[in-house]
């Protein structure tokens, strides 16, 4: 399988990840003043089981951890599971103290 190529789309308020120039999967979010709220996450069926949704919400929450600006409230099962098996992303999470030791 070709390389994961994730990029951010703000005029459309997702992530976005592509194989071969074709849309492979997103993670749409709602941006307030402090919040980026993932709410529903896809994959292609295509590309399901070849790593299109870790590489998305990675991406995603490095952007987040990169900028600074805002925490994140997974509503999406896909996203807060995700940062559950990954726990170095809690810090990022609403409600959680952004001090929270890696497990």
């Amino acid at each position: 399988m070709s390389t994961i190529d994730v990029q951010h789309r703000p005029q459309q308020q997702r992530y976005e990840a592509r194989i071969d120039d074709e849309v492979a999967g997103f993670a749409e979010y709602i941006r307030t003043d402090e919040l980026l709220v993932f709410t529903h996450t896809e994959v292609d069926p295509r590309f399901e089981g070849h790593g299109v949704g870790s590489a998305i919400a990675r991406f995603a929450l490095d952007d987040v951890r990169a900028t600074g600006t805002h925490r994140v409230l997974p509503l999406c099962p896909f996203i807060k599971g995700w940062i559950g098996r990954h726990r170095d992303y809690a810090p990022l999470v609403y409600g959680v103290p952004a001090t929270t030791a890696k497990d």
